[in-house]
């Protein structure tokens, strides 16, 4: 019972952390730096990429010894754009206001590169459970990051946060964090916040050992 509870918290610890899709692996880059100029944008697609993860890793892993690997990854994008198109009409049938404001970005998550990466690197090689789990793991992590640079981009960009404004009238926002430079920078910020927290955490293990 311990084993599995270490493992539970490994796995999720490394998806929010060590192993971040966004931070640490660098993936979805397009969708990361096009929808974070708000955090109900991020919310949304975040949300949108975690269903899909879950249910097409859980998918995958069902069919893993019945697809034949000359046609795996195709096999791949057809599971993995059956769940996006179900996940875009749940969310144009009820917040269509999220999903007119994502646009393109949601049937682009068939060519996300964390979806397609899970499905050949762990979905196609575990079972069931285990499949789920890194599903949902890994979307929380992608979720997080989005969540947190689409914070930083909305304060300093409109200086607001959901929408409500934090700042009087006296408050100039910096109109190029909401532009694609603002992403960029802002990214490599937390790409580098990331890397030296890391770096720190490997130095005091280090030297306890």
């Amino acid at each position: 019972m311990s084993e599995k509870k270490k493992s539970f918290g490994t796995v999720f610890k490394e998806a929010l952390f060590d192993n971040n899709p966004v931070l640490g692996q660098l993936l979805g880059m397009c969708s990361t730096l096009a929808v974070t100029t708000s955090v109900v944008n991020s919310i949304g697609m975040g949300v949108a990429t975690t269903a899909v993860l879950f249910f097409s890793n859980i998918f995958i892993s069902l069919l893993r010894n019945f697809i034949p690997k000359e046609v795996r990854i195709a096999s791949y994008i057809v599971i993995i754009s059956g769940f996006v198109t179900a996940v875009q009409f749940l969310m144009q049938a009820y917040v269509e206001d999220l999903y007119e404001s994502l646009g393109l970005f949601i049937p682009l998550i068939v060519v996300n590169c964390i979806i397609l990466g899970r499905a050949e690197a762990f979905a196609s090689k575990n079972n069931v459970a285990a499949s789920a789990l890194d599903g949902l793991v890994m979307g929380i992590g992608y979720t997080v990051a989005l969540i947190v640079l689409g914070t930083v981009r909305e304060i300093i960009g409109n200086g607001s946060f959901l929408g409500y404004k934090l700042f009087g009238e006296s408050f100039e926002p910096v109109t190029m964090v909401s532009q694609a430079p603002g992403a960029f920078i802002i990214l490599g910020c937390l790409i580098a916040l990331m890397n030296f927290m890391l770096s720190r955490k490997k130095s005091k293990e280090a030297k306890k050992q």
